[in-house]
């Protein structure tokens, strides 16, 4: 059984096909800057061929055709015809209240992701492009919708209301939903494994670092809050997002510096962060820890910044559950700095969580536990795969 999953973004389509009886990832490719100069097509197959190549690609239905021919290429192909893919998994971001799990696509299904484009613009619109396409090019072959949302729609109305009138609540849905729920579900489904212990019995908080940040509690298998919020915006500082701010800010800016919430939004959005805190002209940590290295103490300050912030959230989440199990630490940042695990661990052993600056050195990219013997929480680093935690999803829905 073959599962395809799909993500279809802005100016991208990525995919990837997975033999799901042997968990064999069989190729794996992108589609980069779609509709602009210079569109690139990126695939590699189990066998590790690979090609990087310009494509004449101007849309999402053309990025899935030019994709679709690759894995059926004589030479580079890993399936024969379209009939050998026995179901697609989208990764889509916005499921609203009404989507609480993964689901088949279906006619209602398709409505309630297109209510959601308000909510998630520059997501919904292009995850259903991929899905009209997919639609269009596999005719019959189930899909299935993956939502960023669905595991946190478990918060308890106390921790997704915001401090504002009910009605916006009742009328515009202003509200918590957060994101990076297929990451942070798969994760602490992976660790609870790991340890061996049954997921529903584990207080876990979950940090996904990378470009885009977030923390989230887990307690008893079910997330009851995290940390971005209506929009990806709130929470930790990230790559280019400030996270928590106060809300007057907006106003300060827009009476005495005269933005628009257009430029309000892309400050917030695009240049703030680690990118504005630093100044280092780069939103990657990597640069950033090598200026802190050569003793650029803005880049310094950058970096306690985002630290503090995840220690607060664990802080908060401890106290949220009444107690802790487990840290999690996955994505970019999260699975390759050892450096960040250790400043984020340092100073938190009154709850417990004590390091070990050994195993922590040589965790990077694998999954494994780094806490020291004397620690009553378990420190845990699991890579992210959100494209097979799609896939394995994908294949419950299909069992079904």
């Amino acid at each position: 059984m073959n599962i395809l999953v799909i993500n279809a973004g802005s100016s991208s389509v990525k995919f990837t096909l997975f033999g799901i009886e042997d968990d064999t990832v069989m190729a794996t490719g992108i589609v980069e800057r779609i509709g602009l100069k210079g569109t690139q097509l990126y695939y590699r197959n189990l066998r590790g061929d690979e090609i990087r190549t310009n494509a004449e690609v101007a849309d999402t239905s053309q990025a899935i055709d030019a994709l679709t021919s690759l894995l059926m290429d004589e030479k580079l192909g890993v399936i024969r015809s379209k009939e050998e893919i026995s179901a697609i998994g989208h990764r889509v971001v916005h499921g609203g209240e009404k989507i609480k799990t993964s689901a088949l696509l279906t006619t209602a299904v398709k409505k309630i992701i297109a209510e959601c484009f308000e909510l998630a613009p520059l997501h919904n619109p292009l995850n259903m492009e991929g899905i009209k396409a997919c639609e269009a090019s596999f005719h019959g072959v189930p899909q299935a919708a993956v939502f960023d949302t669905a595991f946190h729609t478990t918060l308890p109305d106390y921790a997704y209301l915001y401090g504002l009138p009910y009605h916006l609540y009742q009328e515009d849905k202003i509200r918590k939903y957060g994101f990076h729920g297929t990451s942070h579900q798969y994760v602490c489904q992976t660790a609870a494994k790991l340890l061996k212990q049954p997921f529903d019995e584990l207080k876990i908080i979950s940090c996904h670092l990378g470009n885009g940040c977030s923390v989230t509690a887990v307690d008893k298998g079910i997330s009851i809050d995290t940390s971005m919020g209506f929009t990806p915006l709130e929470g930790l500082i990230m790559g280019t997002r400030c996270g928590d701010l106060d809300p007057a800010i907006a106003l300060y800016l827009m009476e005495h510096k005269r933005l628009d919430a257009t430029q309000i939004n892309e400050l917030f959005n695009k240049q703030s962060g680690l990118l504005g805190l630093a100044g280092t002209g780069s939103s990657d940590l990597r640069d950033i820890l090598a200026a802190r290295e050569k003793g650029n103490q803005q880049a310094e300050t950058a970096i306690n910044a985002f630290v503090y912030r995840i220690k607060k959230y664990i802080g908060a989440y401890t106290a949220a559950m009444g107690g802790l199990n487990a840290i999690v630490f996955t994505a970019g940042i999260g699975e390759n700095s050892a450096l960040i695990r250790e400043m984020v661990c340092s100073g938190l052993e009154g709850l417990g969580i004590i390091l070990d600056p050994e195993k922590n050195s040589q965790a990077n990219g694998k999954s494994c536990q780094v806490e020291s013997s004397q620690s009553r929480v378990k420190i845990m680093v699991v890579p992210t795969n959100e494209e097979r935690a799609i896939a394995l999803q994908t294949l419950a829905l299909l069992q079904t």
